[in-house]
């Protein structure tokens, strides 16, 4: 009892004693004045209060000016900062202000002239408060070799300047220090270095003008507050095991009490190991492959003083075998009737299965029948599918993951080219959980529980790419599972195709499918229709509707009927097979009426808007008869024409039945084949012009060729042939040869410079007639009838009269379609008889 009452008067008593010697020494206490007061040249101010004061106290304020002399027009003023407060015609005046604000008051004495103040004296007041006790007040050293820092909270702020003081003190000396922080909530102060024997007392003391205040003492050793600095330490794994790892680290000397934790960067538990009196330390059980965050912490003493801060390493394990099996799964499709193909797919390990980085996949096949196989072979892959076209015969496969330091062990799957004999599952049923789930149950096969090994639930969206998505997603349970709630990969309104197969030794059967979804809505849209007006019906067919706006999965269409006139109501077709009836074929309609038409679709939460609509009529029976009997008329056209004896026949019959000018073809000289071979004819003709020579550049006498003179009838002719031998630019010889009367009168046939003279009296039935020569005879070798070029080469009919009717010829009768080119045929020297020619060597 004694005790407790020692001690708190040995503290309070060190606690005044240190006080009293700090006043003594560096921080001398002043008594505060009753009343400041101000004295100047031309007057005094005073107040009856002290210079600090505590907001709410009430000051009265006095200023008196000296005998001086003034006019009557002046007035004495006291001002706060720059407004006036109270203000008299007289030599002094006073008043009562009240102070509510923190901080430094200025109040003046003013003497105000008219327009003019003058400066008598001022006062100045601060409103603060006094300091509050110094609280939390703590003292820590940073390593062993370091310098105490102390510090403390100053609580409330002052508003007017405050000393604060450590005194420290060791039981005999007591050691003032002054704060320098200008920090206004808390303290901070730096002591000299101290020895780790004494005991030491440290106490903050606050004052100001207003009041004092002193902490609660803190006593302390230097063990006590020292924090070493971090140590330093590494991390070795050993090489047999990567599991296994030893510490070593480095402190100070004095820190020889330490504590380790660690854990996977993964995960946010610790494992701590403490009280370690050594600096190494080896640990057991890590996971290989994985990165470790180690953090070791020391201090001095293990009961008293301050942890270090932690010091960090990170580290990632070795690599070790892969221990996980492979989850792997196929798919098998006949190519032919000799090969298949088998796709396999497989998930990856997890990290601490794959326990490295896996860096190749091997897959090997092995013929069920070897007679006929060769041995297996590994086949490597970095992907986790891989398909391959095989013969068609039953393997058994295996896939292993490899890393750095070995292979997983063999996952096995057993396939066979027919399923036919392993039933499904029955009852499949998929129900919508929400939250991206959904539940499938199934019943084994009747009479084949005992043979089942497991199950595989398959699913994929319905509508997935498959270029995006090669393999769908899966799940293996065991024989016993007959229920799975599948949440990997599922999507809130989308529709899953899913299947589950029963596994007979790990072969698996036939499978059993469903449609599914976690959560649906109505179809955003409706599906496109395409519909057809047919002989006593309708056909309709639609496309299926996106799958972003399906939501859900499409349990039925509807296609509504309605006539144009809307005064019925639409009949409404129903179509629940949506997976394989895409068309609809409706009967029973009346011709000549105008239907409309238009589909909606549905999913498990109702009925979407609808598509695209149509307006189509049914064509009457006399309509059809028509377009029938048409149709037909002209298929036994295509067929008599298409035999060549009817054909010419049917074409005699036309003839016979259209006008004869139409039957007429007029040839077309300008695509005579003697223009094309005109450069040979002139190499090869050999006529008295220098036009026919066979070279321009010769100096030889062309060959004289004899020509006979014939004379033609002087009185003008209705038509006159002409044929012209020659080529633009070069002599021509016009024949002309005119038929009508027995006794004409002859006259000589003009030279080639009046020809043309003569030309112009004459009808230009036509200009030119290609003429092709040979080697030994001259033949009018081609006419290309044309009629609408020809027709610039006719002439026109005016030249036929009264008198000479049997001289007439019809132009357009000139060139019949059975005209055959003459062969004008000459041997020795060449003639105007030969190439004589008029109307009446033309047939009509």
């Amino acid at each position: 009892m004694l005790f407790a009452w020692i001690v708190p008067a040995a503290i309070w008593l060190l606690v005044h004693f240190t006080a009293e010697a700090c006043r003594k020494g560096n921080v001398p206490a002043r008594k505060l004045p009753r009343g400041a007061a101000e004295i100047c040249d031309k007057g005094n101010m005073t107040a009856n209060t002290a210079s600090y004061v505590q907001p709410g106290t009430s000051i009265t304020l006095s200023c008196q000016l000296k005998p001086l002399r003034y006019t009557e027009q002046c007035r004495i003023a006291i001002f706060l900062n720059s407004s006036e407060l109270i203000s008299n015609y007289s030599s002094s005046v006073s008043t009562e202000f009240p102070v509510h604000t923190y901080g430094k008051h200025m109040f003046t004495c003013k003497i105000v002239c008219e327009y003019k103040k003058k400066l008598i004296c001022g006062i100045d007041i601060e409103s603060g408060n006094p300091p509050d006790e110094p609280r939390n007040v703590s003292c820590i050293q940073y390593g062993a070799d370091g310098h105490p820092t102390c510090t403390w909270n100053k609580g409330r702020l002052t508003y007017i300047n405050t000393t604060y003081v450590i005194q420290l003190s060791n039981g005999t000396d007591v050691l003032c220090v002054s704060e320098e922080s200008l920090n206004k909530e808390f303290g901070s102060l730096a002591l000299s270095k101290l020895n780790f024997d004494s005991t030491y007392t440290v106490v903050v003391a606050a004052s100001n003008e207003l009041g004092s205040a002193f902490s609660q003492p803190l006593v302390f050793m230097l063990i006590d507050i020292v924090k070493p600095h971090p140590p330093n330490f590494l991390v070795e794994f050993e090489n047999s095991s990567a599991a296994n790892c030893t510490f070593f680290w480095h402190d100070e000397a004095q820190a020889r009490h330490c504590r380790l934790r660690y854990r996977p960067l993964t995960r946010h538990a610790w494992s701590t190991v403490e009280c370690l009196n050594s600096e190494k330390y080896s640990l057991y059980g890590l996971e290989p492959h994985t990165t470790y965050e180690f953090q070791v912490s020391c201090k001095i003493h293990p009961e008293r003083g301050l942890w270090s801060n932690w010091s960090t390493y990170r580290n990632r394990t070795p690599e070790a075998v892969p221990t996980g099996l492979l989850d792997v799964w196929y798919r098998q499709q006949d190519v032919d009737s000799q090969q298949q193909n088998i796709s396999l797919f497989w998930k990856a390990l997890s990290e601490a299965e794959a326990r490295g980085r896996i860096l190749r996949y091997a897959v090997t096949f092995e013929a069920l029948d070897r007679r006929n196989a060769p041995a297996g072979e590994a086949h490597l892959t970095t992907q986790t599918s891989y398909a391959r076209v095989t013969p068609r015969v039953g393997y058994k496969i295996t896939v292993t993951a490899e890393n750095s330091r070995g292979r997983s062990p063999p996952a096995s799957v057993v396939t066979n080219p027919g399923t036919q004999d392993l039933p499904p599952p029955q009852k499949v049923s998929a129900v919508a959980m929400g939250n991206g789930s959904i539940l499938v149950r199934w019943k084994p096969p009747v009479r084949w529980a005992a043979s089942i090994s497991g199950y595989v639930v398959e699913w994929a969206d319905a509508q997935r790419n498959a270029r995006l998505e090669p393999h769908p997603a899966w799940a293996k349970l065991p024989a016993s599972n007959l229920s799975a709630v599948i949440a990997e990969h599922i999507k809130d309104n989308t529709c899953y195709q899913i299947s589950v197969f029963a596994l007979y030794r790990d072969r698996a059967g036939q499978a059993a499918s469903v449609r599914g979804y976690s959560r649906a809505k109505a179809p955003s849209a409706g599906p496109q229709m395409y519909a057809t007006p047919q002989a006593n019906g309708i056909s309709v067919s639609w496309e299926e509707i996106p799958a972003h706006q399906q939501r859900g999965c499409i349990t039925g269409y509807h296609l509504y009927l309605q006539k144009k006139d809307g005064r019925a109501a639409p009949d409404i077709y129903t179509v629940s097979n949506v997976t394989a009836q895409r068309w609809l074929y409706i009967t029973d309609l009346q011709p000549g009426e105008h239907y409309a038409l238009w589909m909606t679709a549905s999913t498990a939460a109702g009925e979407g808007p609808r598509g695209n609509s149509e307006l189509l009529c049914l064509e009457s029976a006399g309509d059809w008869m028509t377009v029938v009997l048409t149709c037909s008329f002209f298929i036994l056209s295509a067929c008599i024409c298409s035999v060549p004896p009817a054909r010419k026949a049917l074409q005699s019959l036309l003839s016979a039945l259209m006008p004869q000018w139409q039957s007429k073809a007029i040839p077309d000289p300008a695509n005579a084949t003697w223009a094309k071979n005109y450069m040979s004819m002139k190499a090869e003709l050999s006529l008295p012009s220098s036009g026919f020579l066979h070279s321009t550049g010769s100096f030889e006498e062309p060959e004289t060729t004899e020509v006979e003179e014939t004379f033609v009838k002087t009185d003008p002719l209705a038509l006159r042939d002409k044929l012209i031998f020659g080529s633009i630019g070069n002599g021509d010889w016009p024949l002309e040869r005119g038929s009508g009367h027995e006794e004409p009168e002859y006259k000589p046939l003009p030279g080639t410079a009046d020809g043309e003279v003569y030309e112009q009296h004459l009808p230009n039935l036509y200009k030119k007639i290609a003429v092709e020569v040979t080697e030994q005879t001259q033949t009018v070798s081609e006419y290309i009838t044309n009629p609408d070029t020809a027709t610039a080469y006719l002439p026109p009919v005016t030249g036929a009269t009264e008198d000479h009717p049997e001289l007439e010829c019809d132009p357009l009768s000139v060139f019949p379609t059975t005209f055959l080119t003459p062969v004008l045929s000459y041997e020795g020297t060449l003639t105007l008889d030969a190439v004589k020619i008029n109307c009446t060597s033309f047939t009509r």
